[in-house]
């Protein structure tokens, strides 16, 4: 894997990133670059494949869209835009709802929903740096998939802005957000992957 050419200032940005090798996969914090590869484990993709479906089937005909991975989330700070913005991230999956976030290879601001797939090289990442991300960025609801444990917890952003856990899901519940009428995931059929 090949290193970003370090720059003078040391913030990366959008532009930066566009200019990285295609056959791999970064994300940038705050300026900072994070290498995504190697490959999810193939029970990862299997668990994001099933929530993928579930929730396009469930979008079918609606406003909202879910999108997996690799899928470009550019979170602009205070006066950034366009090619100048500092983090871009590729969540596992997203559902953008606002169709005028959706711009090139993913959507500038933040999404309605982010769905991260635990994975040993990024459990940290997701439960720290990310959940901090998503929070001030003032994503709704962040699902963390641990799947080692089999189980969905549902963060929602609350009031003051800040994460609550709404509920953490296990084999035999099933959850059923209020922010999607209608829409229920047994939480077994995510993690039927053997």
């Amino acid at each position: 894997m090949s290193v970003p050419e370090k720059k003078p200032d040391g913030k990366y940005v959008y532009r930066d990133y566009l200019s990285w090798q295609d056959n791999e996969r970064w994300e940038i914090i705050d300026g900072v670059p994070y290498a995504m590869t190697p490959a999810p484990s193939w029970q990862h993709q299997a668990v994001l494949g099933e929530i993928h479906r579930q929730f396009a089937n469930y979008f079918e005909g609606k406003q909202c869209r879910a999108f997996a991975a690799p899928f470009d989330v550019r979170i602009p700070g205070e006066d950034e835009s366009g090619e100048d913005i500092a983090t871009v991230v590729q969540p596992d999956l997203v559902v953008v709802c606002d169709k005028n976030k959706l711009s090139g290879t993913g959507c500038e601001g933040a999404p309605d929903l982010v769905i991260e797939i635990l994975s040993p090289s990024t459990a940290k990442m997701d439960l720290k740096q990310k959940l901090h991300l998503y929070e001030r960025s003032g994503v709704k609801y962040y699902w963390v998939v641990d799947l080692q444990n089999r189980y969905i917890t549902i963060y929602v952003l609350g009031e003051s802005n800040t994460y609550k856990i709404k509920d953490t899901y296990f084999e035999g519940d099933t959850i059923e957000p209020e922010e999607f009428e209608g829409f229920e995931m047994d939480v077994e059929s995510v993690f039927d992957f053997e």
